[in-house]
């Protein structure tokens, strides 16, 4: 179990000497030679992480430090308890995180129009983002719209069960290029296409932009924006982290956790709820989410 310190300009965490923004360093739960446990020092940032400071971590986490490593119980019990003493909320919450490769984690789930058996082209229906925090992985914002199809505009009776979209939601609503101009608004306001702002799209599966996307698109003679041509696969990214691959998708990967499936699935918006708690999961673990989509 490895705990990653930052300081981001509380006073209460600093010496005198200390400048805001500095790096503390990253810590490792450690058993000696008699077995008991310890908090050392693993690495350090541009300062060196003092005896003072050191000493105040271990004497706020205590006795935890014997939970068995890399429980999120663990986890949850040290950041309430730094908290408590003055370490700040925001440094706090990255007890256990590692440094992710990206500052933010754009999750995607789209729902489209189908049937049985299944209707060409396939339109997308609902279009849902979650601005997932890389340092934090706490979702930030949230991008939500339902899209009106234009080549098969009456729903299936099959489309409405499955994702729980009915008529009176789509109808009425903007074309899919109007929701894509939208989401380049929101991408832009949330400050997500500033070149020295990392980001990626995380999706459950290739699915929504291997496929759908860039097939919509075509069809419609749309063009497809450079930030929707790289992404994570979750299930690749699960796989990975746990050695076994969700045929079931996010039912088993909840399952192979412990968490609770949360809302409705085959609900857009729901289903990238589900994704970006896996993700915290799986974060505080230890994983390090990497691009797992080919360069276009």
């Amino acid at each position: 179990m490895c705990i990653y310190l930052q300081h981001w300009g509380f006073p209460a965490l600093t010496e005198p000497s200390a400048s805001p923004a500095t790096s503390l360093g990253i810590f490792e739960v450690r058993r000696d030679a008699s077995g008991c446990s310890m908090l050392a020092p693993l690495q350090t940032g541009a300062a060196r992480f003092s005896s003072y400071l050191l000493s105040r971590a271990r004497k706020v986490l205590g006795s935890h430090l014997f939970s068995p490593c890399g429980v999120p119980e663990f986890c949850s019990i040290s950041t309430r308890k730094l908290a408590a003493h003055g370490f700040g909320a925001s440094m706090a919450a990255m007890v256990s995180f590692p440094p992710q490769r990206y500052h933010y984690f754009l999750v995607l789930d789209f729902e489209a129009t189908c049937d049985k058996p299944q209707i060409q082209p396939q339109e997308i229906i609902e279009f849902p983002i979650l601005k997932l925090n890389g340092r934090t992985m706490e979702i930030e914002s949230t991008f939500h719209m339902y899209v009106q199809p234009v080549v098969h505009p009456q729903l299936t009776p099959f489309c409405t069960e499955l994702t729980g979209i009915i008529q009176a939601m789509v109808d009425g609503q903007p074309s899919l290029q109007q929701v894509l101009e939208r989401v380049d608004e929101w991408m832009a306001k949330e400050g997500l296409l500033d070149p020295n702002v990392k980001s990626i799209f995380v999706t459950c599966g290739d699915w929504d932009l291997k496929v759908m996307l860039p097939g919509q698109c075509q069809y419609l003679g749309l063009p497809v924006a450079d930030y929707f041509k790289q992404w994570i696969n979750l299930k690749k990214a699960y796989s990975f982290a746990m050695g076994c691959w969700p045929k079931n998708g996010l039912l088993d990967m909840n399952k192979g956790l412990s968490l609770q499936h949360i809302g409705r699935p085959h609900s857009g918006i729901d289903d990238c709820k589900n994704i970006a708690n896996i993700m915290k999961t799986l974060a505080y673990r230890g994983f390090i989410f990497k691009q797992t989509s080919k360069p276009f």
